[in-house]
Formats: structure tokens, sequence, C-alpha cells
């Protein structure tokens, strides 16, 4: 993106949505646990110290948003970040506020 180029209002309300997914502290613990692991709802939870129903509905929020991905494995759905964007995005948040 060039120094002096504002990116068009649609892009920027997108951006906007996004960082609200990143808004919510249950989400960012989420986030955070999945981080280097892939894991079901149940270890999630169990992990987080939280309903399953609760970790079920911020995962499909994360989804929907293309932050987490899931794979299924028989009757198991286990979840991961979506992609390193998604871990990178998180780590500079985290140095940001350590700073």
């Amino acid at each position: 993106m060039e120094k002096n180029s504002i990116p068009d209002i649609e892009v920027l309300f997108e951006l906007a949505d996004l960082f609200k997914v990143f808004g919510d502290s249950t989400r960012l613990r989420v986030m955070v646990t999945l981080s280097d692991n892939e894991m079901p709802v149940m270890e999630i939870a169990e992990a987080l110290g939280m309903e399953q129903s609760t970790i079920s509905h911020q995962l499909r929020v994360l989804r929907q948003n293309k932050l987490v991905r899931v794979r299924r494995e028989g009757k198991q759905m286990y979840y991961s970040l979506d992609d390193d964007h998604v871990k990178k995005i998180i780590e500079m948040g985290m140095d940001h506020i350590l700073e």
C-alpha cells in the first residue's frame, strides 16, 4: 500500500469488522489456545474452563470471519487457526501491548 493512498471505503469497513472480531476477549482466548495446537471443542472448553456451548458459538463467529478452520475426523471436529496471518496479528498485538 502506498504511503498516501487510502484504501477503498468497503475495504476499510471489512478491516473494521475484522478488528471487531478480535475485540472479544473470549475469542482471543480461543485463538491463543489454538495458536500452536489443533483441538476439538471439548479440549478448548476444558483448557479455558468454559462451557462447550460458549466455545462452539465463538468458533462459529471465528469460522465465519475466516480466522479458524475445521477438519473432520470421523465424528470429531478439530479446530485450528486458519493461517499464519492470524497468529501474526495476535503476536503483533501482544508485542504492542507488552512494549
